[in-house]
């Protein structure tokens, strides 16, 4: 009993040992990661390149060509060449919106810039780096600090210490903050001072230096708050101050003699570089103007007072002196403003653009300048006659995003401060250029959508309500607003009904003629905007108290940018129709099941007051489900917000788990194939989730860092808007539908492959790539995406396509001469350009019409072998037709086929060439070789043999052209004549001819004749020579 006692026990130890192993906690396997799959997708840059918005410029003092440019939204960007060419020169270290930039005279390597836009509009975009330094003339940077200034409007470097900075501040623009005011460093940024500061709402506006004295500097301060609904521009602690120990104590000049009293705003102030004594200041004021001091500040007089120097003073209110001409000055404005008399008066420039805002001048030559205005920046080398151009900058700035259902469809948007835009998302030629985009309905704040039915038919908005219908055909632009009543000038209380600067418009999902839009009702329109029938009552709070006048004490502004309690997003589900979504500017979201009869107030009740909904849309998948994406940056609050509901807003899940919580959301876009999976852009860059919000991570790929304004899917490409670097497209998002755990732990995973497009592309292409100052195309053709797993130098790896048939077309390999594939670990792009081999190119051969080029494969099914070491994998795909072409698919075959056969026959003539000259060497060779000893028999059968071989080849072929014009003196042969009419029938998308057909007959009896007669040479007449040349004990000659 006791040893079985004892072994009982020991079975239970046992027992409990084991199932303390089994519940023990394992670590849990990595989580997938996506991105190292997708990783190495890339966006492509598609323009257009029309610049937007800088407010912050600088020249080399050296180099005469060379100019920089900071961007609202992208970031900065050098010129070598005077303003003919921008190179980016802040990605991969920084982006987004730039406000000062600033070179060291003492030594050009070294660079300063800060980040935050230099214009304080409602749409402002803040920069959250601060300061940038680069040591070596812009190739790499390193931050140095004052990341909570945001707005960093103006840098001052020491003229002989590059490491003495000072620069100015002007703080959150949305909330109080207290890194505002002017700083000042003496170790090039390691350390910085603030050397002035009034309070917690007021900002340096300007900051300058007496050139030659750097103790001496001048400061304005300015009392500037924006809400979502108001604009306050000035107040305490606005004025003039001025320092002389270099920016370590400042004393307030406000009260100086002659200087206005009462209520002061924005300042800007210059120094006359030629004589300093003479100061000019700029004011924002009851009596504000242009003031000068000609005692060194002691006392002022106002110079002018002309509106056209002063108007919206919170968007311009700079001033600039000629550095040998203390009578010139500049006072950029709308216009390019300028006086010769010291500014008592002032006189417009031509300039590209307009709405100026920043200066920089030669200190030595006041003839080369370069001015920053809402078109970018201009160059200008003889004081502002001639400028260069702003069609090079890649910068634009868009609000919203749209395409159209024509083919290859446009993408639509309004550029900030110039047109709207329909550019084509990828063309035939080189790349896309200013050729493939036109101005289209609306203006420069509006939404911009295409009729459905008819993409020439474009509906835009504007601020002031403005709604037009643009027909592309006739030209015809029609006013169409909801209630024509032009509200400029006026605040949102006097309005019948507020419609914000950037309100929606958009087309039912279900009926194509239904147009809808909103102000703070939803409206809708089936007659295109002959009338309009409202949909709801007020959908937002109403607040009266937030709908006044915006300008401040001084000046007032308003624009509509300001229109406040506005619905600011709207859509129609196009899973259920009739179910209405919108969302408003002050933190409202309504839904209605019927059309618009019956509305219900669904906000989610943990989202924060006054959320700006800026964007809705749909779960393709669920019913009753939809996302919306808000923002609160203009309370100060850059909180990423997207919420899902499930239940038509009966409940709300916030879903920003990952994403940055200083990167406030503007849009997210859902995939239309693949559940759960969600693309969402931010102030600072893009984001993506396959969990439907679960979680988030970055997205940014190749994308610089800026503002994502709005985004949509069209035929599986992602379309992004930017503040600052105009619009990127992520073609073909299938290895994002696809991608998974599964998928990424084989050797090899081939993606189903997106249909390609037969659609003509331009044969230079893949010599030349695309032009400097162009969009990018897609590749043409058929992309196949391939994840390998296991790849080293050695990996011998090919991709084999095949036609319907499984007949091999063209077979690509690492080991290839012709057809050479690349291929590395993790993710490939393999790209077929549709082409079957071209024709047997001969060198040194004179064609005036060239070698018959390649066939593009008809519309139908291919396969594609991928082979990667000793793993393969096959997938079908489908090669669609233009349909701008009407074109059968016999056709297509048709004209193939006959391609085929041409360069075939082509192909035998030019063989047919070769043999015969390689035995007409053979024989000459073996007769020299003979010397005087050559049996006469052998000779003369030689030379028999050859007269006949070279009448074939002068048939053939005009063996007398030997220079690329000199088919105009020698008539062409067959084979030039063959080509030619390869070129014939491959010139459109069409069956060949009858004609052609029939001249294809006669040539290719020719071409037999010629071919006929070697043969029997070749079969006859050269076994003979050989039997010859036996009997003569020679060795024989043939074709090997």
């Amino acid at each position: 009993m006791r040893k079985i006692a004892l072994l009982a026990v020991a079975c239970t130890v046992t027992v409990i040992s084991f199932a303390q192993r089994k519940n023990q906690s394992q670590p849990a396997a990595p989580a997938f990661d996506e991105a190292q799959v997708y990783g190495k997708l890339k966006y492509r840059s598609i323009g257009p390149y029309r610049g937007g918005r800088s407010a912050a410029v600088a020249g080399s003092y050296k180099n005469k060509t060379t100019f920089y440019m900071g961007t609202t939204g992208g970031g900065v960007w050098k010129t070598s060449d005077g303003g003919s060419n921008w190179k980016n020169i802040s990605d991969k270290y920084f982006g987004s919106s730039i406000g000062a930039v600033a070179v060291a005279s003492s030594d050009e390597s070294v660079i300063y810039v800060g980040e935050g836009e230099n214009t304080m509009r409602g749409n402002v975009s803040e920069g959250l780096g601060g300061m940038w330094r680069s040591d070596d003339g812009g190739r790499s940077w390193k931050n140095i600090g004052l990341k909570d200034a945001r707005h960093i409007i103006r840098i001052l470097i020491h003229p002989k210490n590059p490491d003495v900075v000072t620069v100015a501040a002007m703080g959150h623009l949305f909330g109080p903050n207290e890194e505002r005011g002017v700083y000042k460093t003496v170790d090039g940024g390691k350390n910085w001072k603030r050397v002035l500061f009034v309070n917690n709402q007021t900002g340096c506006s300007d900051l300058v230096a007496e050139p030659g004295n750097p103790n001496t500097l001048y400061a304005g301060m300015w009392r500037l708050i924006r809400t979502p609904y108001s604009l306050e521009s000035g107040g305490e602690g606005s004025g003039l101050y001025k320092s002389t120990d270099g920016g370590e104590t400042w004393t307030n000049v406000s009260a100086k003699k002659g200087l206005p009293k009462g209520t002061w705003g924005i300042v800007g102030v210059a120094f006359a570089p030629s004589n300093t004594e003479r100061i000019y200041a700029i004011i924002e004021n009851a009596n504000g103007g242009l003031y000068r001091s000609d005692d060194a500040g002691e006392t002022w007089q106002l110079m002018s007072s002309d509106n056209n120097i002063r108007q919206r003073a919170w968007y311009y209110t700079k001033v600039f002196v000629d550095p040998k001409n203390a009578d010139v000055v500049y006072c950029p404005n709308v216009n390019f403003m300028r006086s010769r008399d010291g500014g008592r008066t002032f006189q417009s420039l031509r300039t590209p653009h307009g709405d100026h805002h920043d200066l920089w001048i030669d200190p030595e030559n006041g003839e080369r300048m370069i001015v920053a205005d809402d078109g970018g920046a201009q160059v200008s080398f003889d004081g502002g006659n001639n400028w260069s151009t702003y069609m090079n900058q890649p910068t634009a700035q868009f609000y919203r995003v749209s395409t159209d259902n024509s083919f290859p469809y446009h993408i639509l948007g309004a550029q900030q401060d110039n047109s709207t835009v329909r550019i084509k998302s990828r063309t035939s030629g080189l790349g896309i250029t200013e050729q493939d985009w036109q101005s289209t309905a609306g203006s420069e704040s509006g939404y911009v959508v295409a009729d459905p039915n008819n993409p020439d038919i474009v509906y835009g908005g504007n601020y002031g309500g403005y709604l037009s219908r643009l027909d592309h055909r006739t030209g015809e632009n029609r006013a169409i607003n909801v209630w024509p009543d032009n509200p400029m000038g006026a605040g949102a209380d006097v309005q019948r009904y507020r419609f914000q600067w950037n309100f929606p418009i958009f087309f039912s999902p279900h009926n194509p003629k239904k147009l809808y839009t909103a102000g703070n009702v939803l409206f809708a329109t089936e007659n295109e905007g002959q009338s309009w029938t409202a949909l709801s009552g007020d959908l937002t709070t109403n607040d009266k108290s937030k709908q006044k006048s915006s300008g401040g004490p001084i000046t007032q502004d308003n624009t509509s940018v300001e229109y406040y309690c506005t619905i600011f997003t709207a859509t129609e589900s196009f899973t259920e129709k009739d179910l209405l979504w919108t969302g408003s500017d002050d933190g409202l979201i309504h839904v209605s099941k019927d059309g618009g009869k019956n509305w219900e107030n669904v906000t989610p009740k943990d989202a924060p007051q006054w959320m700006m909904w800026n964007c809705v849309d749909v779960d393709p998948f669920k019913k009753g489900a939809a996302y919306f994406v808000g923002t609160r940056y203009k309370v100060d609050d850059y909180t990423p917000y997207i919420y899902k509901t499930e239940d038509y807003g009966k409940s709300w899940k916030l879903i920003t788990n990952g994403i940055n919580k200083m990167h406030f959301t503007r849009a997210m876009r859902a995939d239309k194939k693949r559940a759960g999976l969600l693309y969402a852009g931010t102030e600072f860059g893009m984001y993506i989730s396959f969990d439907d919000g679960a979680s988030w991570k970055p997205f940014q790929l190749n994308m610089p860092v800026v503002p994502i304004t709005d985004m949509t899917i069209k035929e599986n490409d992602l379309i992004v808007a930017t503040q600052g670097r105009s619009f990127y497209v992520l073609d073909d998002l299938s290895v994002l539908q696809q991608v998974n755990a599964s998928a990424a732990a084989k050797n090899l995973h081939v993606f189903d492959v997106n249909p390609a497009w037969r659609m003509q592309a331009s044969p230079f292409s893949r010599f030349f790539g695309a032009p400097r100052n162009a969009g990018a195309n897609p590749p043409s053709g058929v992309v196949i995406h391939y994840h390998a797993l296991n790849v080293t130098d050695s990996t011998k790896a090919s991709v084999t396509i095949m036609d319907k048939n499984k007949k091999v077309i063209k077979t690509f390999a690492t080991d290839g001469k012709d057809n050479k594939l690349e291929i590395s670990k993790g993710l490939n792009q393999f790209n077929w350009d549709l082409n079957y081999p071209p024709a047997e190119s001969t060198e040194g051969m004179i064609l005036w019409t060239g070698t018959p080029g390649a066939i593009t494969a008809a519309p139908g099914t291919y396969y594609a072998k991928v082979k990667v070491g000793t793993d393969s994998a096959e997938v079908p795909f489908t090669v669609v037709a233009d349909p701008n072409y009407k074109t059968t698919q016999a056709e297509y075959e048709e004209q193939f086929n006959f391609l085929i056969t041409i360069q075939s026959k082509f192909n035998e003539i030019q063989k047919g060439i070769k043999d015969l000259r390689a035995v007409r060497s053979q024989i000459n060779e073996f007769i020299a070789r003979q010397g005087k000893d050559c049996p006469k028999e052998v000779k003369d059968m030689a030379t028999a043999i050859n007269k006949e071989l070279t009448a074939i080849e002068e048939t053939l072929y005009q063996t007398k052209s030997k220079s690329g014009q000199d088919p105009l003196n020698f008539p062409i042969r067959i084979n030039d004549k063959m080509s030619g009419l390869f070129d014939v029938v491959n010139s459109g998308i069409a069956a060949p001819s009858k004609q052609s057909k029939e001249f294809y007959a006669e040539l290719s009896a020719q071409a037999d004749a010629q071919l006929n007669k070697l043969k029997k040479i070749m079969s006859d007449d050269v076994p003979k020579f050989n039997q010859l040349i036996r009997e003569k004990n020679l060795n024989v000659i043939g074709v090997k």
